[in-house]
Parts: C-alpha cells; structure tokens; sequence
C-alpha cells in the first residue's frame, strides 16, 4: 500500500470512525489504522447510544454528516426519549442497539467511503522531519507511513491495563493488547503531559440463566423515532426492534458480600492509580460511599438480536470473578445466573486537554489531533462528537486552511470541547444538559437547524442530505409565517399556544394543521418545532440576547503569543491560568476558573492596547 497520505488516524473506535469519515468527506486522502480491523466500532461497554444529553450530542454528528445516527439507527433494537416529563430542553434520545450490527454496518461504512483506506497494524511512534515537524508515524511491523496532519484517538488502549480482583493484565480492553508504545512516544517523542483515568465495565449473563419473571420489563417505545435526520440505510437494519429491557434491585445481602470483600477491591487497597468518574462509579464505591442505600437498581440490557447475553447496567465492578459470582446470585431472578464475561475495571493513559486547542490540535504540534478517551472524556457519543471535529480540522490543515471551532452557542460538542480546554480535568468528563448554558437553544430536536448551514459551508454534508434539509427548512419557515397571520376562531396559533404534549402523545392539536398547508400525519415534526417555539418564545428569545453577549466576548480574539506577564494588575493565580489554558478568546478567558470579571477588564484593555499598537 502507499506511504504518503493528507490525514492519518490512529485508532478504530467511536472517534477514530468519525475522524476519519470527515476527513474522508472533506476530500482529504485519509488512512485510518487501527489494531484490529474486526473490532472497528467495538461497543466496549454499554451497547446503547444516547442518554442525556449524549443524545443531543449524536443528533449533532447527524447534522454534521457524521455517521453514529445512522449506524444507530441501522442497529437499533430499543428506543427510547428519556425525560418526556420534562421541558423539551432536556428531551433526549436514547437507543439500546445489537451491538454486532451496529459494528458491522460502521466497518462497511469506513471501507466503502472515497478517499479513506484502512490498515491493521499497531502505531509505535512518529517520524519527525529535519525542521522538527511531525511528519509520519510507525507502526510495530515496520511501517512507515507519511502524512500532512494526524489525529490519535486511542481510547482506553494508552498502557492500559485491566484489574479482576488483585490480578491485573496488560490490555485495552478484554481481548486486546494495549498501546504502551504509542503512550511512551506522546510522552518521551512529543513531550506531552499524560495522567491516568479508571473506567469499567459489568458483567455479561446469559438469558437462559434469567428469571426474568421476578424483574418488571422496560418496553421500547413504538417504532418510526430515530436518531438520523435523513433517509440513508448502510446496512439492513436489524430486525427485532423492540427488545425489552429489565429492572431489578440488588440488595441487602449483595451490599454485604461486597463490604466482606473489600480486601480483595484493587480500588480500596491501592492497586488502581487512575481517578474514574464519580458520576458512574462502581458498585463497591456505591455500597462504600452510599451506604445509606441499601439496594441499587439494575438495568438488564440485551446485547442483540442475535445473542442472548444481557449487559448488567449498574453492577460494573474489579472484584475477583468468583466474588461476582456471589454477588449476582443475590439479586432476584439472578439466582442462577450464568456469567459469559465477567466484569472488570480498566485503567489507562489520557493527555491533559489543557495542552489542546479548541480545535482539537495540540498547542506544541499543531498539525497533531487528539480525539475521545484520549482528551479526558467517557462516553462514545463524546468520542465521537470529537472524533469529527478533530477530523474536519486534520483535513483543513492539511490543505493549509484555519481551524473550526464549535462555540458553546452552537452545539453540546462546543459546550464539551470548551470545557475540556479550559476547565481542569482530574476525573473522566462527562456531559450532562446542565453543562450548557443555552440548553432550550441546543434541543435534539433542532440539531440540523443549528448545525446543517455550517456543515454544508464546510462540505460536511452531502449535497443529497443538504437537500432533504433545505426541504424540510423551507417547509417550517413557510410554516411559521402563516401561524402569525392565519387565526381559527379568532386565535393565532402564538396565542393558542400549540401544546406539545398533545403533539407527543397524539392527542388532536387544538389548531387545525391543515389552515397552516401541513398534515397533521406527514408534518409532525414542523408542528412539534411550531408548538416548541411559540411556548417558550420569551424565554428562547432571552437567551438569543443572552448569545449576543457571548459572541462580543468571542470576537475578542487572544494572539496564540500573547504575553500575559505584561497585563498589569492580573494576580499570579491568574497569570499562570492564563498561560495553561491559552485561551483564543475573551469569552473563553471568562470561563477559567480563578479569572475574575476584574481580571477579565484588564485583559480587555491590553488586548486593545496590543491591536493598537500592531494596527
């Protein structure tokens, strides 16, 4: 195969996929290499996509031409809106998917797309030309492989390794080596800083072993919701759609058995050096720092259509197997249980965001792109929300053009990015919708109407979906300038505000649709987006001038070289912030914490006497 390529990613999952994917569309000669061409897209934990505000995140991806709602949708056996009793701000989609299918139909994707080629082989290092720029990576075989600009999205494999009990393995995850070499060389060849992060994973049951009788059913919701914007099938979809999943509780016993085992927890006897998230913790942190609780929920989740393993969402442990054992057998309907995969807890190298641009490229090797687990971050949808981003701007500067940036306006991918940047990371980063300032604005409702514009501007979205979108645009707009001048029985529909709840369980509209030219069957979506924006029209209109103000901050640009040891007046603390983080804008430096709106003025003033005396 060639030597020489525009962009090389390195690393097959969730970011690495949309990485490459968009480098790919952008026209980029792009190679992806991974460390195993079969676990392309490998649903390493939870085989489900979306959740709060994960959901929004995938309807952003869709609207950017990226791939992770289509395959969803191509592999879906459960779907699911969580927070329907909420105000549509918070409405997200989630979806439980037949996790060989959806990895299936993401490999078929990557091999079938212009411009990309896939290679298996291990990277282990760069290659630097004479100036000192990164040039090429090579791989454990001996390859050498030439490129404009890289993205690393390596996951959990940075010198992973995994804990079962107080035995642990060299692994990125069960079944895979881990990366030590490629660690080493981000860290001795790059001079990056890396920390170490923990995540894991529960255990995986056979439904034969199962009394499902003792637990209640979580049925899907009916047929026809998905997360994609446009009709575009990859593979043939999977055919049991409406898997159910199950609830069950631990209890009193279960806690006990893990409070008598502590002293087999690497967790609790100092074998695990990494932090893991606290807003997933395993299930001896939850019986040791919850002990007010005496029984947990469990989700039982089917891995597919085509398996009768169940994930046992909230019992993801390091204990030893045979203390899982005993564990799962103290929970009804699990007294038989026979486990397929026991669980266990992985720890692995992650580099401080702070060493990244909101781009996603690395302040000291700009034409180098991190993307996923590698950032800080958890989570596929965050990958893969990155893992475009990063791609999109491997591509761009390959062809000598600036960077993108997402701002926190725009998208929960900006929101997560920003935060990633400019917040200090000590624990995995998880987003949640209370992250985003400006959530009524960023619905999953209206991801294409926010992102879709931009993303056929930069020749993310292909033209037949750019078409679908401008279709659907054309139709809401002509839709909402008739809802202010039609009237039934004296009433506009602003002033009849549309309820949206009756749009959501199908209760008739209290407008008729048809006086607005739509069908009340055909049009669902542009009614639900009239009924949204006439209920909370004052409050989306403050926060629009709410965005104003942000967006005065970010024209404030910062020069990559300013120097803040010459602003007078900034404390230390905040000097050295200011130097970490580098912020690009005004807005961004406000976000720090530490820099007070004080602070925030003299940085203002000397940004101004600085473009003076350039100008």
């Amino acid at each position: 195969m060639r030597d020489k390529y525009d962009v090389i990613v390195i690393g097959g999952g969730h970011a690495g996929a949309e990485a490459a994917l968009a480098s790919a569309r952008l026209g980029a000669d792009t190679l992806l290499i991974t460390i195993n061409l079969d676990h392309i897209g490998q649903m390493s934990c939870n085989p489900a996509v979306g959740g709060i505000a994960k959901g929004q995140v995938v309807r952003e991806i869709d609207a950017l031409g990226g791939f992770m709602g289509k395959v969803t949708d191509a592999s879906t056996i459960q779907f699911r809106m969580l927070n329907r009793g909420k105000g549509p701000a918070v409405w997200s989609p989630r979806a439980q998917c037949d996790k060989v299918n959806y990895q299936r139909a993401l490999k078929l994707a990557l091999e079938t797309a212009d411009n990309l080629s896939v290679h298996q082989a291990m990277v282990e290092a760069f290659v630097l030309d004479g100036s000192g720029k990164l040039a090429g990576v090579v791989t454990q075989l001996g390859g050498t492989f030439l490129s404009k600009s890289f993205v690393v999205a390596s996951g959990t494999f940075l010198n992973g390794k995994l804990h079962y009990g107080m035995r642990h393995f060299p692994g990125g995850r069960a079944g895979d080596p881990p990366s030590t070499a490629l660690s080493t060389a981000l860290r001795e060849q790059l001079g990056l800083r890396l920390g170490r992060l923990k995540t894991g994973t529960p255990q995986r049951v056979l439904g034969k072993s199962i009394d499902f009788s003792q637990m209640t059913p979580q049925e899907a919701e009916p047929p026809g919701l998905g997360f994609s914007h446009f009709a575009n099938p990859i593979v043939p979809a999977t055919v049991r759609r409406e898997m159910p999943c199950y609830l069950v509780k631990t209890t009193k016993e279960t806690a006990a058995i893990v409070r008598d085992n502590l002293h087999e927890a690497p967790l609790y006897q100092g074998k695990i050096e990494g932090i893991g998230t606290r807003y997933c913790p395993s299930f001896e942190d939850k019986v040791v720092r919850f002990a007010h609780h005496e029984t947990h929920t469990l989700y039982l989740e089917p891995e597919g259509e085509f398996t009768t393993e169940y994930y046992m969402n909230g019992i993801s442990t390091s204990l030893p197997p045979r203390v899982q054992e005993l564990m799962l057998k103290s929970v009804p309907g699990l007294e038989h249980a026979q486990i397929s995969r026991y669980a266990y807890a992985i720890e692995y190298d992650f580099v401080f965001p702070d060493q990244i641009t909101r781009g996603l490229a690395v302040k000291r090797w700009p034409n180098l792109f991190l993307a996923g687990q590698i950032n800080g971050t958890s989570g596929y949808e965050e990958a893969g929300g990155q893992g475009l981003l990063a791609g999109m701007n491997a591509a761009r500067a390959a062809a000598n053009l600036d960077g993108v940036e997402l701002g926190r306006d725009s998208s929960y991918i900006g929101v997560m990015v920003d935060d990633l940047v400019t917040k200090d990371i000590v624990e995995p980063y998880r987003l949640f919708t209370s992250r985003a300032e400006y959530r009524l604005r960023l619905r999953q409702d209206n991801a294409d109407l926010r992102l879709c514009p931009l993303a056929f501007e930069l020749g993310l979205l292909p033209e037949a979906q750019w078409r679908q979108f401008q279709a659907f645009a054309a139709k809401l707009d002509a839709a909402m300038t008739a809802a202010v001048s039609v009237k039934h029985e004296g009433k506009t529909p602003a002033e009849l505000l549309i309820p949206f709840h009756g749009l959501l369980d199908g209760r008739p509209l209290t407008f008729p649709a048809g006086l607005l030219g739509l069908d009340e069957t055909a049009d669902r979506r542009v009614l639900e987006q009239l009924a949204i924006h006439f209920h909370y029209a004052a409050y989306i209109e403050r926060e629009e001038r709410e965005i104003e103000q942000l967006k005065k901050l970010e024209r404030h640009h910062i020069p990559a070289d300013f120097d803040f040891a010459n602003v007078i007046g900034l404390r230390q603390e905040c000097r050295d912030k200011l130097k970490k983080t580098r912020p690009s804008t005004l807005a961004q430096a406000s976000r720090i914490d530490g820099v007070t709106p004080a602070e925030l003025t003299l940085l203002r003033v000397a940004l101004k006497r600085n473009l003076e005396h350039e100008g």
